[in-house]
């Protein structure tokens, strides 16, 4: 199928473009910048030559130019503002997604496919995050942006919604976010708190949106949240996979979204490179596990082990330099 792929340059779109041309589609991006999208592209192996539209989702016009040119669409395209600072929340997360995902059904495309979040869910209603979870009133402008997108989404017909946890995994165009975390985690040290992450490899995801492309199914909603682990187990098989001792952190909660809070006022006017941020704190606090269980039945996948997501993400890391290489141990090369 021609499948339109927003924010086709950046961690999720560029892989889940690999994966779509895998499985024997065509994809189209959709981009603001093709000479990064190429350069992303290639780093994946990706051959030139794919249809390249360039324009803004927040462009109405430009985006239902390229969604005339396709029979289904992947909009994986948002503004990040967990670990740092977001330019446009309420742009890219709802505006351009009202473009994309309300003209693509207005024009036919079978299927839709939404790129969402677990942060939709968080703060849980309990012990376990499902796709029929209720919707969470999140404090932070992300979860708050993210939010209102996915309840336009929801009253769309036929669109099918994916709700990826952490991603993580080598070859992140800008690092950020788990990838993020990871870096300083092993650089740092690791907060000892409750909750934990849930650690997606970008490789998996990837190839779940790709199986999502499959017309006459209408709306559906899967959860991929990913391999969760608590803050003291992720500090362990740091600790494991590396051999050198990581560093724990005994941080009380209150204490925790404090330094949180102090770091979004620092920041405003200083680079600091950790990704600790009030909103990240709230995440790291109250994240639960997920049940992915449907998904990797209805899709046939099944997720890579964590220790092989985390060996690859922190080779990586080393590797451009965002890292250290005495302190990935005995994973240097």
């Amino acid at each position: 199928m021609r499948v339109l792929v927003t924010g086709a340059s950046g961690f999720v779109g560029s892989y889940a473009v690999a994966a779509l041309v895998n499985e024997g589609h065509e994809p189209h991006i959709f981009v603001r910048n093709p000479e990064k999208a190429a350069r992303v592209l290639h780093r994946l192996n990706v051959t030139p030559g794919l249809p390249v539209h360039v324009g803004d989702i927040r462009d109405a016009g430009a985006v239902r130019a390229a969604l005339s040119a396709c029979e289904a669409v992947l909009h994986a395209a948002a503004d990040m503002g967990v670990t740092g600072h977001a330019a446009d929340l309420e742009g890219a997360n709802v505006i351009g997604l009202k473009n994309v995902l309300g003209q693509a059904v207005e024009l036919g495309l079978d299927p839709v496919v939404h790129v969402s979040t677990v942060a939709v869910f968080v703060p849980p209603a309990g012990p376990v995050i499902t796709a029929d979870t209720p919707l969470a009133g999140p404090r932070n402008g992300y979860g708050r942006s993210k939010v209102t997108g996915e309840l336009y989404a929801r009253g769309l017909d036929g669109v099918t919604i994916v709700y990826p946890g952490g991603v993580v995994g080598p070859h992140q165009p800008t690092v950020d976010a788990l990838n993020e975390g990871f870096r300083a985690g092993v650089a740092m040290g690791w907060p000892m708190v409750p909750g934990g992450v849930s650690v997606l490899d970008v490789r998996d995801l990837a190839l779940v949106l790709a199986r999502c492309i499959t017309p006459g199914q209408g709306p559906r909603r899967y959860m991929i949240g990913g391999n969760f682990r608590t803050w003291r187990q992720l500090a362990d098989l740091c600790e494991q996979l590396t051999g050198r001792r990581a560093r724990r952190l005994p941080i009380p909660a209150a204490l925790l979204r404090s330094f949180g809070s102090a770091l979004d006022v620092v920041k405003r006017v200083k680079h600091i490179s950790y990704p600790l941020t009030r909103d990240a704190a709230d995440f790291m606090l109250t994240l639960v596990p997920t049940d992915d269980r449907t998904t990797l039945k209805e899709l046939g996948v099944t997720l890579r082990p964590v220790e092989d997501t985390v060996s690859d993400t922190l080779r990586w890391l080393s590797a451009e330099g965002h890292l250290n290489v005495r302190r990935i141990g005995r994973l240097a090369p």
